[in-house]
């Protein structure tokens, strides 16, 4: 049809044409003379004449172009709808599964200009699936030649895949790979976490989420892994200080990044804000696995700490956590006795191995080799899923030493903290 249209407009051209030039073969008016000699022969003619006939030249040597043209053209275009057609059964027959035949059909497709590419980047994961490396750096190498942007990410993911960050962030950071897409952003942001520089990977995520790179709940996982694991990189005093205000308020109530806070912060010796983070996250959201690290802490602070817990039981008497907490805390007061009593009410509120492990802890500190081999095998017990055996009933000694102890206790009948 496009043919057919191009004819009919060039005889309407030709007839308006020679009409025009009729009606200026009558016209009287002076229209302005053009004199032209060439080889020997005089052309004398009007100006309007003389455009028409430029144009009807022009418009010939176009239509005898066109027709010449018209078998390169009509092969090419046979050409591109073959592409076309070896990409579409190259892509269904990947999805089904069918490697080689995949591949094979990509790797004609991608002769074609405009779905080489693509047809490149389907060959790479046909190959991979076959699990030939050889055919992957074969497709690899053809695709840097067409697409530098392509080979980067594709390079990229497979060197993540394989465990190599370094080397996708080499891939990524070549010169002809810029400016990167949004999938090459993420995929850096991966390599450099990878690469033990969570800090720099952090720094990504305002072009992330100004580019849209990934889902809301996928940027929001990364957002929360990434600055967890930029903290627990931070060896110096001042660098975690930094990125932990550089944090927005609501990662700073997130339970895995104040939990990494804490620990590096008590591993740098910051005892304060190390208690004072989680006590801060608590306050504003329960959080079970915090209660019991603000216990497990390798920090002093014992009765401040414990008061904070004691404060707490209020509002949640029955959390396993705080219990196991409270006793850990009595514990290394040397208050084994509220401690007792503590981990076997977390145990009754289903606390499981890390009570009993703490009842294992306390009786071989109080010279209970028997008790304690026994908690630590309830310990396992618990671990497995198994029912822990009843400890045995104490001696009249321990009930003597019990009953001569006097400890205050609150509200729901457990020891507090003594003045």
């Amino acid at each position: 049809m496009k043919p057919f249209r191009t004819v009919v407009v060039l005889l309407v051209l030709l007839l308006a044409g020679v009409l025009a030039s009729q009606w200026m073969a009558t016209t009287t008016r002076d229209l302005g003379e053009v004199f032209i000699r060439f080889a020997g022969y005089d052309l004398h003619t009007n100006v309007p004449r003389a455009l028409l006939s430029l144009l009807l030249v022009v418009a010939l040597f176009w239509v005898a172009w066109r027709l010449l043209s018209l078998p390169f053209r009509a092969w090419g275009r046979h050409r591109r709808k073959q592409a076309r057609a070896r990409l579409i059964d190259g892509l269904d027959a990947l999805h089904a599964g069918h490697w080689q035949k995949a591949e094979k059909l990509l790797e004609r497709a991608s002769e074609d200009t405009e779905v080489g590419t693509i047809a490149r980047v389907a060959a790479v994961r046909a190959a991979q699936a076959r699990d030939d490396d050889a055919a992957v750096q074969r497709h690899l190498l053809a695709l840097r030649e067409r697409s530098a942007q392509a080979h980067a990410i594709t390079a990229a993911q497979i060197a993540l895949d394989a465990g190599r960050p370094q080397e996708a962030l080499t891939v990524l950071d070549a010169a002809e790979a810029q400016p990167l897409p949004p999938r090459g952003l993420a995929l850096r942001a991966d390599a450099l976490a990878g690469s033990a520089r969570a800090g720099e990977a952090y720094g990504l995520l305002g072009a992330l989420k100004q580019q849209q790179a990934l889902a809301p709940a996928a940027f929001e996982a990364l957002e929360i892994r990434l600055a967890t694991q930029s903290l627990r990189e931070a060896t110096d005093p001042n660098v975690l200080a930094e990125r932990w205000e550089a944090l927005t308020k609501p990662l700073r109530l997130q339970p895995s990044v104040v939990a990494a806070y804490a620990e590096r912060a008590a591993a740098l010796r910051w005892e304060d804000a190390a208690t004072r983070s989680i006590e801060q996250a608590l306050e504003s959201r329960w959080d079970e696995s915090l209660v019991a690290l603000y216990g497990r802490l390798p920090v002093g602070k014992l009765d401040s700490r414990r008061a904070s817990a004691q404060h707490w039981l209020h509002a949640h008497p029955a959390s396993p956590a705080l219990l196991v907490t409270l006793g850990r805390l009595a514990r290394q007061q040397g208050q084994w006795t509220a401690a007792q009593e503590f981990l076997h009410r977390a145990v009754a509120q289903g606390a499981g191995a890390e009570a009993w492990e703490e009842l294992a802890t306390g009786f071989n500190e109080a010279g209970d080799t028997a008790s304690a081999q026994q908690c630590h095998a309830n310990a396992v017990k618990a671990a497995r899923g198994e029912t822990p055996v009843t400890l045995p009933a104490r001696d009249m000694r321990q009930e003597i030493h019990d009953a001569a102890v006097v400890e205050e206790r609150d509200a729901h009948g457990l020891p507090r903290l003594r003045d």
